[in-house]
């Protein structure tokens, strides 16, 4: 019923989406094989095409979600094409994650593409929305360790294990921070269907601040110990050494240190 409302077009993979894939590609056979003469910017080039990779199906998968439940408005804005330059809020979708990266080496999450809610019934369906990006944070998660609790890393090239070990600390870094119960967040998304009228009103102003609330705790020395030492656990239970972990924060960040990074 659903795919007779979007056009084949409006589902196609956009070029720029497949060639940030192939960025990744290419930039993750470099860090392999070690042909880049630079093997942090290689590392560089590969863990952040990989990111914002993981944004756009974070982003796909809300929209993907919400098409199903009853958003046909989805495809005709072209966020089913996969395309990031098609996000309502690009800036807070692609941009700011990305600077949140470089200058960080932490995968804050980003704005949440135009949901047309009115058109979908049903509290489950809008918390299942929500839910879907921060969810397909936590299966790139476990796609990027699966070497590590599988027991695969032989013949894996160190430096192509830091670099994917530093991208699943993004994925577990996105996937709580986006499940935070805080207005903007997904985590937020998922609880207020089932909130009353009036506190979703009196929310609502903060929506808009709830990912800077979020940065500037970070950069209380307290507040960053506590969330990376749970963040490191998580890692740790699925297979990843936070020696990796910050060996591929290292790799990645080669340029001189200024940053809010995760506890060495």
């Amino acid at each position: 019923m659903t795919y007779a409302t979007t056009r084949n077009s409006e589902r196609r993979v956009s070029p720029v989406f497949l060639g940030i894939v192939a960025v990744m590609a290419v930039t993750g056979w470099a860090v392999w094989t070690d042909f880049a003469a630079s093997p942090g910017l290689a590392a560089f080039l590969f863990v952040t095409s990989a990111w914002i990779v993981s944004l756009c199906l974070h982003e796909y998968a809300h929209a993907r979600t919400a098409l199903h439940s009853g958003d046909v408005s989805i495809g005709a804005k072209g966020y089913l094409s996969l395309n990031p330059l098609k996000y309502t809020h690009a800036l807070l979708s692609v941009v700011l994650p990305v600077v949140f990266l470089i200058l960080g080496g932490i995968g804050l999450p980003g704005g949440a593409v135009f949901i047309e809610r009115d058109r979908i019934r049903g509290r489950w369906k809008h918390s299942l929305i929500s839910a879907a990006g921060p969810l397909t944070n936590v299966l790139f998660a476990i796609v990027c360790t699966a070497p590590f609790w599988l027991g695969a890393l032989d013949g894996v090239p160190t430096p192509f294990r830091y670099a994917l070990a530093f991208l699943a600390m993004l994925q577990v870094t996105a996937a709580i921070l986006n499940f935070l119960p805080v207005p903007g967040l997904d985590g937020y998304g998922v609880l207020e269907p089932w909130l009353s009228y009036k506190i979703r009103r009196q929310m609502e102003p903060y929506a808009p601040f709830g990912l800077l609330a979020i940065f500037a705790l970070l950069w209380i020395p307290e507040v960053n110990g506590v969330f990376f030492d749970a963040v490191y656990s998580i890692l740790d239970g699925l297979g990843v050494s936070r020696y990796d972990s910050v060996a591929g924060l290292d790799l990645y960040q080669f340029w001189p240190e200024f940053s809010i990074s995760s506890p060495r």
